[in-house]
């Protein structure tokens, strides 16, 4: 029995080796060939690839990493920056000039088409300013005549003050061509006993009254070009360069 078994395995590697070797192609197929000389004949460009060391691969790694997220980064900038040219900065508008009773109704027109406060503003202009020593602006009438009651009892003469809107209602306690002029005559007041008195530069001759957004964005701009232009003379437009005080 023993024997037998030995002749059998004899036989079996016999024929493995035989269909190993492609001798029994006849009747069973050949196995494929993949000693080293076939799979060295089947590589595809073997001279591009290169073989790296453990760091020199880790650099390689962080290299293309790194270029991936910026080539990511200089797409979402390039996404974004349209949006942000065509909103453009804020810019400076303007509608005026105005007599009071049209301001007045102008910022009705404001109001009415829901112009945040805030964002336009009153602004004047006249032909020719004075230096003046003034007090106000002042909230309301009742403190206005205290302050007048006041300026009596010290033997200071004064005038009420209607323009410009950032000191009305305010006082006038004199007028002076220059600043230093202004000036002097406040130290004089302040001996007196006048203590919420201060120079500022008064309007000389008719005054002109203007709505002004300083830093109108892009939302804001549109807003007020859309406003009806009957109530608002040839309607808001680029601010005029500021005139410098003499």
């Amino acid at each position: 029995m023993l024997r037998a078994l030995v002749v059998l395995l004899l036989v079996a590697n016999m024929l493995f080796f035989a269909w190993a070797r492609g001798w029994l192609a006849p009747v069973l197929p050949p196995r494929a060939d993949q000693r080293e000389p076939a799979r060295v004949a089947a590589q595809l460009r073997p001279e591009l690839i290169t073989v790296l060391s453990a760091g020199a691969a880790s650099a390689a790694v962080a290299a293309a990493s790194s270029a991936a997220s910026a080539a990511a980064g200089a797409a979402s900038g390039a996404a974004s920056e349209p949006a942000h040219e065509a909103e453009g900065p804020p810019i400076c508008l303007e509608a005026g000039p105005f007599t009071e009773a049209a301001l007045k109704d102008a910022e009705t027109v404001l109001t009415g088409h829901g112009v945040p406060d805030g964002q336009v503003q009153r602004e004047f202009t006249a032909g020719n300013v004075t230096w003046g020593v003034v007090m106000g602006r002042f909230p309301d009438r009742d403190t206005l005549r205290a302050k007048a009651d006041e300026l009596k009892r010290l033997g200071v003469k004064y005038d009420e003050l209607y323009s410009p809107p950032s000191l009305a209602p305010g006082l006038r306690l004199g007028n002076y061509s220059d600043r230093y002029g202004a000036e002097a005559a406040l130290a004089s007041l302040a001996t007196k006993g006048v203590r919420t008195a201060r120079v500022a530069q008064l309007p000389a001759g008719p005054v002109q009254n203007w709505l002004r957004a300083p830093r109108a964005d892009a939302e804001l701009q549109t807003r007020l070009k859309a406003l009806p232009p009957d109530k608002l003379g040839a309607g808001f437009r680029p601010c005029a360069p500021p005139k410098k005080p003499a």
